[in-house]
């Protein structure tokens, strides 16, 4: 058997590089900050590794540091959870979830209540985050993401949404396609690093309509959600996405003045890294989740 490094000093290496100082780590685990740092000599010199640089009064990482940083911070978190789950009653299972930042800005953050009710209590980190996402620094448990990014760890696809015009009652009554461009349009553009959005450009063509410099004009906004939010205040015809419209269309606060959809061009994904794959909350979540997906997008209000 391989001899093991000192679990006190892989302790201290840990804390130490995650709250960035020996003094950080002296005080998280009620030690002084002297044998902090004799506890990490100790560890260097059974592995034969620097681990940290010593500059001045500071530290920073070598690569060896930066590699083991992740695996340790996992190992410590998986062994209190196992300390918490011997203890009995106090045992809170965590789960770090990962969605596109529309989606925790109240759509998701709504539900959430929901699943704890059907699934008891657990601490749960939600993160608004565009892609790429950190899977292993961050330890996110569980990531929804618009398209396939993120082959590399097990990944299915969910649920294929559209985008629908909506606004509020009463500002369009009955209206045909072209008439659509002499009403204030909102936009939303993802940016240069997000997935293409469908535009109105896009809308009237696949109406067949020649819109001119109109589908151009109006309010933009980047994010579905402000977009959204922005034809609930009234200020014009949004193209949203089924996922996070369809409850407003639903209570009668939007309305579709038009039945012409576009599909968008990649599905809704979830992925699950490998290190979480088995946790029973995480399977848990992952199949609400899926069903609050499926839900909103099988709306009748889309149909």
């Amino acid at each position: 058997m391989v001899a093991l490094p000192s679990l006190k000093g892989l302790q201290a290496f840990e804390a130490a590089a995650r709250t960035g100082s020996f003094a950080g780590a002296a005080e998280e685990l009620s030690v002084s900050a002297a044998a902090v740092s004799q506890l990490i000599r100790t560890v260097e010199e059974q592995m034969d590794r620097k681990l940290f640089h010593r500059v001045n009064r500071r530290v920073v990482l070598t690569e060896a540091g930066v590699e083991m940083l992740p695996r340790l911070t996992m190992a410590f978190q998986e062994i209190g959870s196992v300390a918490r789950q011997l203890g009995g009653d106090a045992f809170r299972p965590r789960l770090v979830v990962s969605v596109p930042p529309s989606m925790a800005m109240g759509w998701l953050s709504r539900r959430l209540a929901g699943f704890v009710a059907s699934h008891g209590a657990v601490d749960i980190s939600l993160r608004g985050d565009d892609d790429p996402v950190p899977f292993d620094r961050e330890l996110i448990d569980i990531r929804l993401s618009y398209g396939p990014h993120y082959r590399e760890h097990p990944t299915e696809d969910i649920v294929q949404d559209a985008a629908y015009p909506v606004c509020v009652p009463g500002l369009t009554g009955t209206i045909k396609p072209e008439g659509l461009a002499s009403l204030p349009l909102i936009h939303t553009g993802w940016g240069p690093t997000g997935a293409s959005f469908p535009s109105w450009h896009n809308w009237f063509e696949a109406a067949g309509i020649e819109p001119g410099r109109a589908a151009q004009r109006g309010l933009s906004a980047n994010s579905s959600r402000a977009a959204l939010d922005l034809a609930i205040s009234g200020l014009g015809v949004a193209l949203a996405q089924g996922i996070y419209c369809a409850e407003a269309l639903e209570e009668g606060r939007l309305v579709r003045p038009l039945a012409q959809a576009l599909e968008l061009r990649q599905p809704y994904c979830l992925t699950i890294p490998e290190r979480s794959a088995r946790r029973d909350v995480v399977g848990a979540f992952r199949q609400w989740l899926i069903d609050e997906c499926r839900r909103a997008v099988g709306s009748p209000a889309l149909r």
